[in-house]
C-alpha cells in the first residue's frame, strides 16, 4: 500500500472555500495525500503565510505576491472573476463630504480589497483593519463612516441599511481590463514536485465532485458560513466559484 503524506491545509470559512475543499477534506480523493485542515479568516492566513505555517494555504493575491519565494500558485482553486469585487459602502442616506483622506475600515491590510482601495484613492486615506464580518456593524453603529466589504456581505449590505459608494471590482476592470484577482491557493515550494501536482489535481477533482452533488457539502458550508441564508450562500458560490477556480489559465 502506498504511503500517504499528511499536509496541513488552511482556508477560509467562506462558502466558496468550503465548497471547493469539502471533498478533499472529507472524501478519499487522493491515495497519496491526507490533509489536516484549519479554517481561518483570510487576513489571518495572509499574516501566517510568510512564516510558512501551513503546507497549503488560501490567501489574498495581494499577499501572495509577497511570498513568491516560499509558495507557488496552484492552477486550481483561485477566486478570480468579473463583477465580484469588494464594495466601498456607507450607511444609507448618510452624507459623506469627502471619501479621500477619510478613515476607512478594511478587511485586513494584506487583502486585495485594501490594495484596490489604495489604487482607487491613490493611497489618500487612513486604513483601519478589522475582521471582515465586523465591518457592516461598525458602520451601522456610526463608529465609522466608510468600509470595504467582501465575501457574503456583498449580498446582504443593502437589506442591512448600507449603500454602495463605489464597486472597487468595476473600477479595477475598467482600469486594467483584467479579472479581479481575489484569492489564491499556494503550496510550499519545499514540497516535492510530485506532491504539488498531486495536490493540485486532487483539488480539481474535489471541485468537480462538489459540482456533481452540490447538496453533499451543503451542511458543512452553512455550518461555517457567517450568513445562514441558503440563497445567499448559493449566490456566493455561483459568483466566486467559476471557470478560473477550475483552471486559472493565462489571463
Amino acid at each position: 500500500m502506498e504511503k500517504e503524506t499528511t499536509l496541513t491545509l488552511a482556508y477560509s470559512p467562506c462558502p466558496n472555500d468550503t465548497f471547493l475543499f469539502y471533498h478533499l477534506v472529507h472524501s478519499n480523493i487522493s491515495k497519496k495525500i491526507k490533509v489536516k485542515e484549519e479554517l481561518h479568516d483570510v487576513e489571518h492566513l495572509n499574516l501566517a503565510a510568510p512564516g510558512e505555517i501551513y503546507d497549503v494555504t488560501k490567501l489574498s493575491f495581494f499577499a501572495f505576491f509577497h511570498i513568491l519565494d516560499k509558495y507557488i500558485l496552484l492552477n486550481s482553486g483561485s477566486a478570480l472573476g468579473r463583477g465580484c469585487g469588494p464594495l466601498l459602502v456607507k450607511k444609507k442616506g448618510k452624507n459623506i463630504k469627502e471619501v479621500k483622506n477619510s478613515k476607512i475600515l478594511v478587511p485586513g491590510l494584506n487583502t486585495t480589497a485594501n490594495l484596490l482601495l489604495n489604487i482607487y484613492l491613490k493611497k489618500e486615506f487612513e486604513p483601519s483593519p478589522i475582521r471582515y464580518d465586523l465591518i457592516m456593524d461598525k458602520i451601522l453603529s456610526d463608529d465609522f463612516d466608510l468600509g470595504v466589504i467582501i465575501h457574503e456581505e456583498r449580498f446582504t449590505y443593502e437589506e442591512k441599511g448600507l449603500e454602495k459608494v463605489v464597486d472597487l471590482g468595476e473600477f479595477w476592470e475598467s482600469f486594467s481590463g483584467k479579472p479581479i484577482p481575489l484569492g489564491a491557493i499556494g503550496i510550499k515550494r519545499s514540497i516535492e514536485n510530485e506532491l504539488q501536482m498531486e495536490f493540485d489535481s486532487s483539488l480539481h477533482r474535489s471541485l468537480l465532485k462538489a459540482y456533481e452533488n452540490p447538496e453533499v457539502p451543503g451542511d458543512y458550508i452553512l455550518e461555517n458560513s457567517q450568513v445562514k441564508d441558503e440563497k445567499v450562500v448559493q449566490s456566493h458560490i455561483d459568483l466566486y466559484v467559476n471557470d478560473y477556480t477550475k483552471d486559472l489559465g493565462i489571463q
